[in-house]
């Protein structure tokens, strides 16, 4: 055990002292940030989670400590004692909080030593991530993920408090369960016990919370672990932590209302923003109409505009198919941006073809002419009718996508994003939160020529699409909801499926027999039929909250040990083989694919 730690008490952190506190004598301890030898002074800054503090090393204070001092290295683990001074004047330093005081040591101890780091200990720094990730108990040590580790315990401590006086219950849900699979594929975790048979981990609680909802608690959350084995990008993991929750005898409006508090608690008191309720709702259709995509960002305009009729009898043989065999045409305005290059354009057509989408027609509003190779297929009319519908004025350009409705709105919808990007349109300081409602209840599913679920199985359709199901399902709409932030969706949920009557049939709809049924769900199939209570709930995204509330470019900024994109952890080496004698317990055996 330390002597120094026997001895002393630290009195105070690195970020703690200022002017009134001159003469104090202190204790503190941290790491070496930096080091400065100036004529005979030592100077370091020392750094601890709170902030830094200049200690000097003076030889007339105590030329013993001087010497010692002079062996210092960055990071280096040490505590000290000494007296604060205020520093000379003109040499204070404004970026600091304790930037008008210094510590003139007349004590320390190196608790232990540093090899030089693999990169410096700094805010801005360029090492490449893996290199990050493989140190990442250096990497934590810098000034923004500790801001944004912080960031993310208050976001964990204010839900808490919110949930608590609104008469929510914290319980936990297993993390070996069955496995159920219906999106994501699962985690799977052998059975020592039971050979041949497998846990997994859950995709979300949401089989649980449903069961608590039937056990009676009626309001219950939990910050929660999550697993998904899905193809990962910068606002994914293989396991990231949700707030999940779910309520009794609620309706949608009521599950929202808690949920805006919710958020607005989150900004006030986390970040010090005002968020005016109520959050502004529009339909999936609208989004999808207005935006593409069903996580618009509303920061900016560039709203799309369905120009389908124009082209039902057009001369522009590719539009026209499209318009008269039940496909989509919409239309994208960029104001006053005629002036995107031939290479810039050829970048937006690349762009769009990876969302399917085989071209992308367009327009330059120019001086004295329409400029585009499909100007010459227009009608006079058809000009007209596109100059009034898009308030077209000179320097416009407009981009047009033509096909299946899902391709031409996704393409069109990122294509919006990007040139959003491109063109700085999106404040990064707005927060332009909206709720997206009225989701389909099912999507078709063209390989396998069945509906499938747009949510999930439980998800309830609206008491008044209840009769649709019946010979109309795809166009059966849901009382579910998501949240979305500055085009990422935050969170999202619905109202559950309480009757097993009609449980039973959106499984028919799904092709799902009774058999499979049973043996994926059976156990809250079985719960349904003792006194179901109408239930909803919601899980918010907590990585994907922290990372818009600290502006960061990806979700493992704000995870303290994230995996990479593929899934792989460079500081721990995992995933990683083990022992033979292991899997022979388990009754497995690894082959090789060749």
């Amino acid at each position: 055990m330390s002597e120094f730690i026997n001895k002393y008490v630290r009195t105070h952190s690195c970020c703690a002292l200022n002017k009134f506190d001159e003469g104090k004598e202190v204790v503190l301890m941290g790491w070496v940030a930096t080091r400065r030898d100036h004529g005979g002074l030592i100077f370091v800054d020392l750094r601890d989670r709170e902030g830094m503090t200049q200690i000097v090393f003076n030889p007339e204070t105590d030329q013993r400590v001087h010497e010692l001092a002079g062996h210092l290295r960055s990071e280096y683990c040490l505590g000290i004692t000494g007296k604060v001074h205020l520093r000379p004047q003109g040499m204070s330093n404004p970026k600091l909080k304790t930037g008008d005081i210094e510590i003139i040591v007349n004590d320390f101890e190196v608790f232990n030593k540093s090899k030089t780091p693999p990169f410096p200990i700094e805010d801005a720094i360029d090492t490449n991530e893996d290199t990050r990730l493989q140190y990442r108990y250096l990497d934590l040590r810098r000034s923004p993920l500790q801001k944004n580790m912080r960031i993310r315990s208050e976001v964990a401590r204010v839900t808490r408090d919110y949930l608590f006086k609104k008469g929510f219950l914290e319980i936990e849900t297993p993390f070996l369960t069955k496995s159920t699979p219906e999106g994501a594929r699962d985690y799977l975790v052998p059975s020592r016990v039971h050979h041949g048979q497998f846990y997994a981990l859950p995709q979300s609680p949401q089989l649980f919370k449903q069961l608590l909802m039937v056990a009676g608690f009626e309001r219950y959350f939990q910050i929660v672990r999550c697993f998904r084995d899905e193809d990962l990008r910068a606002d994914r993991q293989p396991e990231f932590t949700q707030i999940d929750l779910e309520m009794s005898f609620v309706n949608r409006d009521q599950v929202m209302e808690v949920m805006e508090g919710l958020i607005i608690s989150l900004w006030k008191e986390v970040l010090n923003i005002e968020i005016t309720a109520p959050i502004p709702r529009i339909t999936y259709d609208e989004s999808l109409r207005r935006f593409g995509l069903d996580a618009p960002d509303m920061r900016y305009g560039l709203e799309l505009e369905v120009v389908t009729d124009i082209f039902e009898k057009s001369g522009f043989k590719v539009f026209q198919t499209v318009a008269s065999t039940g496909g989509l045409i919409q239309a994208l305005k960029i104001p006053q941006k005629s002036d995107f290059t031939r290479s810039e354009i050829d970048e937006f057509t690349s762009f769009v073809g990876i969302y399917g989408a085989k071209g992308l027609a367009y327009i330059k509003i120019l001086e004295n002419e329409w400029q585009s190779p499909i100007t010459k297929f227009l009608s006079d009319a058809e000009k007209q009718e596109l100059k009034k519908r898009l308030s077209l004025i000179v320097g416009d350009i407009v981009f047009f996508g033509a096909g299946k409705q899902k391709v031409v709105h996704e393409s069109l919808g990122h294509l919006r994003k990007e040139i959003a990007r491109k063109l700085g349109l999106a404040d990064p300081k707005k927060q332009s939160f909206v709720w997206v409602v009225d989701f389909p209840l099912f999507a078709w599913d063209e390989e396998e020529k069945r509906p499938v679920a747009v949510h999930h199985p439980f998800t309830a359709p609206r008491a008044e699409d209840i009769s649709l199901m019946e010979k109309e399902p795809l166009k059966a709409k849901t009382d579910a909801y998501d949240l979305v932030l500055n085009g990422s969706e935050i969170g999202g949920g619905s109202i559950r499926i309480h009757d097993n009557a009609v449980q039973k049939k959106v499984f028919d709809l799904l092709k799902l027999s009774d058999s499979e049924a049973n043996e994926k769900f059976g156990f809250l199939l079985e719960a349904l039929q003792f006194g179901a209570p109408p239930h909803g709930g919601l899980a918010f995204g907590l990585d994907r909250i922290v990372m818009l509330m600290t502006n960061s470019p990806s979700i493992r900024d704000v995870i303290a040990f994230p995996k990479t994109q593929k899934a792989t952890d460079p500081m721990t080496e995992a995933p990683s083989s083990v022992n033979p004698k292991q899997l022979l317990e388990l009754g497995i055996k690894v082959e090789n694919k060749s």
